[in-house]
């Protein structure tokens, strides 16, 4: 079966109990981009120097006490880290950098920009590492949240009692031709290609002359095509680019579920929150979270073609030694295949008494 992404791939740094931890790796590039960050001891230090830009749904402590460690391992790198999430998320940096003392700040350090994230408008403050991670406005701008050669991330702001955000990344074109179209269009492969492949990553296509080989019955010649772009469009193999959806932290309600709609609708991948079984539905909707019942509604609705439920309650660890029945309670439409996940993905914390003891101190 081919894999359903081109360019992206997407690891559940986390179980089903675990704080949700979603790294999406971008492959021709070797960078990465990190969804929440709760508790994160366990991820390798390549694994921070990874990371490009990182998306926080919202500041509860499982979703975003982690950025001390993503702290910790970058601010030394020079490098500028992107920080979204919604309103609010600026000061709160603020007051991480504010906990610690950068008296040995060095001129090769790093920087990172928060932006935050309201309709329509992302505000940007920069913290120079150079300047012991000093506060400075940026302004505002409008438009795609993110946005690199192989990706877009859009955002909607959802109501958990807070403002918290849901994520979507879409895969960008990809360089992809159709031989029957090249066929229909008369040109033939060749080391041309190359060139037309490059100035399609430049994007630099609209406008840009190339000469192009092209059949004429038995007959091979060169056509000078003054505008690349619209050859391209000619030939080009039509491909519905893939996506992952991010949903975490939010109530069932009409004005989150149309939001929902208009961000996820259809997308390859959905990350999603089911905290609670349809027995405990209440609880749901006292908490904002969503219940197993909620998740078959939105299943319906948004179609994805995977589904990845995670975040369950802690209060189900130990419910009947099992987490299966937040999979029984699932019920995906035709088209929707359900991804499970492990209860846990790290080992348990150690006791005192596990550790070993030098010689000397062992009484």
């Amino acid at each position: 079966m081919p894999k359903p992404f081109r360019y992206l791939e997407p690891t559940f740094f986390a179980g089903l109990f675990d704080d949700p931890l979603l790294l999406v790796r971008v492959r021709p590039s070797g960078r990465a981009l990190l969804f929440d960050c709760g508790k994160m001891h366990h991820l390798a230090k390549r694994v921070y120097t990874s990371i490009d830009a990182i998306f926080i749904s919202h500041t509860h402590m499982d979703h975003f006490m982690g950025m001390d460690s993503v702290i910790r391992h970058s601010h030394a790198s020079p490098r500028t880290i992107d920080i979204f999430g919604p309103p609010g998320l600026a000061a709160r940096m603020a007051h991480k950098f504010a906990c610690y003392d950068w008296n040995l700040a060095d001129s090769f350090w790093g920087d990172f920009r928060v932006g935050e994230v309201s309709e329509g408008r992302i505000a940007s403050t920069l913290y120079r590492g150079p300047q012991a991670f000093a506060a400075q406005a940026e302004g505002e701008r409008s438009g795609e949240v993110y946005a690199n050669n192989y990706l877009t991330v859009k955002a909607a702001l959802c109501e958990h009692r807070i403002a918290v955000l849901a994520f979507r990344v879409d895969e960008g074109a990809a360089f992809v031709l159709d031989e029957a179209r090249m066929a229909q269009a008369g040109v033939i492969k060749g080391e041309w290609l190359k060139g037309l492949e490059k100035l399609f990553h430049d994007g630099a296509m609209e406008g840009s002359p190339l000469q192009v080989p092209v059949r004429r019955g038995d007959i091979v010649e060169e056509r000078h095509e003054p505008d690349t772009g619209a050859l391209y469009r000619n030939i080009l193999k039509i491909e519905q680019p893939a996506s992952i959806g991010y949903l975490t932290d939010i109530g069932y309600s009409p004005e989150n579920m149309e939001k929902l709609a208009g961000l996820l609708q259809g997308v390859t991948l959905l990350v999603c929150e089911c905290a609670f079984l349809a027995a405990d539905c209440k609880k749901a909707e006292l908490s904002r979270h969503l219940c197993t019942s909620d998740l078959n509604i939105i299943l319906e609705r948004l179609r994805p073609r995977y589904v990845l439920p995670m975040h369950l309650s802690k209060t189900y660890q130990n419910y009947r030694g099992k987490s299966n029945p937040l999979y029984d309670e699932i019920e995906p439409p035709p088209g929707v295949t359900v991804l499970k996940i492990p209860d846990r993905l790290t080992p348990r914390p150690i006791m005192a008494s596990e550790v070993p003891k030098p010689v000397e101190l062992q009484f």
